[in-house]
């Protein structure tokens, strides 16, 4: 789905004021209903992340860390059953996966005297029925389950979605009969940073040469597609490593050292070539301005692919309707 920049920012501000749970999102469904539920949950998670960047650093100030704790304590055991820590962190605008971790660091070192190491945080965060105090651990539940943007669960369905997508990907190209090798495949090769799928022959889309397919299983908003710009999509389409920061003057012996490098790694001075991007949850419909510099972008999986097998039998037959015209 492309959504114009007017759009997304018409949705961005209206979940100004959204948390992080599955209520709100009924709530930013049910005002936006011509949109997918999948679109609308990327976009909020996207601008709810941003909010949430902007605010951490208030929330760990150690004095703030300190109120939150004794305020959990106290209404905790003033009301063992109640959703303590939700009602906290929706009061305190955070995430409440991200409450919950800071009240179970402090907790945990109550305990020792010292710092927790991540890896015993995480495992309890990951399993609350390992903390050794019950109501901390049905709040630590709570909090993770009713979070729609940070914790272990999300974590855990984020990357089952990215490869359903990616699994979908190749699924499609295998309909079509199109050869490719997938991002595994290139780092047994010793591909270092390799998009999800290199096209063995390349394609055409929409009358774009097309080397290789990157899935993305989320929206792509101006922040997060300027990000992949510069850390991937770039990198996919010229890679200049080997001459980055070298300063070359007119001598044969380093002429002679781009030539041998050049003979040696033909495919990797210009990497892949031009691609094309998948937001499967839509883009901001601005931002596919890339395509003469070699970048496309689509919300789904093409249909309108030319091969050259395609494009070979159309040059024959324009060239056996032109003699019969003759």
């Amino acid at each position: 789905m492309r959504l114009s920049r007017a759009e997304y920012k018409e949705i961005a501000r209206w979940t100004e004021q959204m948390r992080p749970t599955r209520q709100y999102v009924k709530m930013l469904t049910d005002r936006f209903p011509s949109h997918s539920q999948s679109t609308l949950l990327s976009i909020f998670s996207l601008e709810y992340q941003k909010r949430i960047k902007r605010t951490i650093s208030r929330h760990h100030a150690p004095d703030v860390i300190e109120s939150y704790y004794q305020r959990y304590r106290s209404e905790a055991k003033a009301h063992p059953t109640a959703p303590v820590l939700l009602e906290l962190a929706n009061e305190v605008d955070l995430s409440p996966a991200l409450m919950a971790r800071i009240i179970l660091d402090k907790f945990l070192q109550g305990l020792d005297g010292r710092m927790s190491s991540k890896t015993v945080l995480n495992s309890f965060l990951k399993e609350p029925s390992l903390i050794p105090d019950l109501i901390l651990a049905n709040n630590i539940y709570q909090c993770t389950i009713n979070d729609c943007c940070y914790g272990p669960l999300v974590d855990c369905i984020k990357h089952a979605i990215g490869h359903e997508h990616e699994v979908l990907l190749r699924d499609k190209l295998k309909e079509k009969n199109l050869s490719f090798l997938d991002e595994n495949q290139l780092r047994t090769m010793g591909y270092d940073k390799t998009p999800d799928i290199i096209l063995e022959v390349p394609i055409a889309v929409e009358g774009h040469i097309v080397h290789w397919i990157e899935s993305k299983a989320s929206f792509g908003d101006d922040q997060s597609h300027r990000n992949y710009l510069n850390e991937q999509f770039w990198s996919y389409w010229n890679r200049k490593s080997f001459l980055k920061g070298k300063h070359f003057q007119d001598d044969e012996m380093q002429i002679s050292e781009v030539k041998s490098w050049l003979l040696m790694h033909p495919t990797d001075f210009y990497r892949f070539g031009p691609g094309l991007v998948i937001y499967w949850y839509g883009f901001i419909g601005e931002l596919d301005c890339q395509r003469d510099r070699g970048i496309l972008l689509k919300d789904c999986f093409p249909t309108d692919i030319v091969t050259l097998c395609h494009a070979a039998a159309q040059d024959q037959l324009l060239e056996s309707q032109n003699k019969d015209k003759e």
